[in-house]
């Protein structure tokens, strides 16, 4: 039994099943704790989630994005775009200069808004723009060093143990206190 109508639950008996677990599906993955979370949290936020304003997300290089969001009737003072940790948020205080003017058709939408963006890990924001009533954000994947990939050496021989590798690293020699 199926309802909800932008996310799928499934009614189980008088409970709904709202998580997923993917591990049988990844066998071979360790570590995507984080995958899983946000993607709980993305299916928590498909209902509340409003369509305005307008967006889009473009991949404008290999590790490259950007982030284009029609905000026409708003000035730079008027939007903030912060980043903590790994969410990048855009909000807009509802511009009020309608106090002057007698609309016959108002079509321009000003309200306040808050839209979230969850980032991928290494994902920078580099900076915003914005011209006509567009903002554009671009990011850019900066992967540091240590992380990107590398040769593992192999050695020949009989292997270390985990404990004879902590002793080494400790200064501890091999004598037994007698």
């Amino acid at each position: 039994m199926v309802a909800g109508s932008d996310i799928k639950t499934l009614l189980i008996g008088e409970c709904v099943m709202r998580t997923f677990d993917f591990s049988p599906l990844f066998p071979s993955t360790i570590g995507f704790d984080r995958f899983q979370r946000v993607f709980d949290e993305s299916l928590e936020r498909a209902n509340s989630v409003p369509s305005y304003p307008p967006y889009n997300i473009e991949a404008v290089g290999e590790d490259a994005y950007r982030i284009t969001m029609a905000v026409a009737g708003f000035s730079e003072d008027d939007l903030e775009v912060t980043v903590e940790a790994d969410r990048l948020t855009v909000s807009a205080k509802s511009a009020d200069d309608t106090a002057e003017v007698r609309y016959l058709h108002w079509g321009i939408a000003t309200r306040a808004f808050q839209r979230s963006f969850d980032l991928a890990d290494h994902l920078k924001v580099i900076g915003g723009n914005l011209e006509n009533g567009v903002l554009t954000i671009d990011l850019d994947r900066e992967v540091p060093d240590e992380l990107k990939p590398r040769k593992v050496e192999i050695a020949t021989g009989p292997a270390a143990s985990l404990a004879s590798k902590a002793k080494k690293m400790l200064g501890v020699g091999d004598k037994v206190a007698a």
